[in-house]
């Protein structure tokens, strides 16, 4: 999936059994399950801010 599917520059999300990865080649994260649910949790929650 990716992050804006309006378009094919944005990163793209890579949803695995153990792990998920966000952005491209080169420049990714990996997150465990347990990682990525606190970030979608954060998300939902609205506690994320702005750097």
């Amino acid at each position: 999936m990716s992050l804006c599917p309006a378009c094919d520059a944005c990163p793209t999300v890579a949803v695995y059994d153990e792990t998920v990865q966000i952005g491209e080649p080169g420049n990714q994260v990996t997150l465990a399950r347990a990682e990525w649910n606190a970030l979608v949790e954060a998300i939902l929650q609205g506690s994320l801010t702005k750097l």
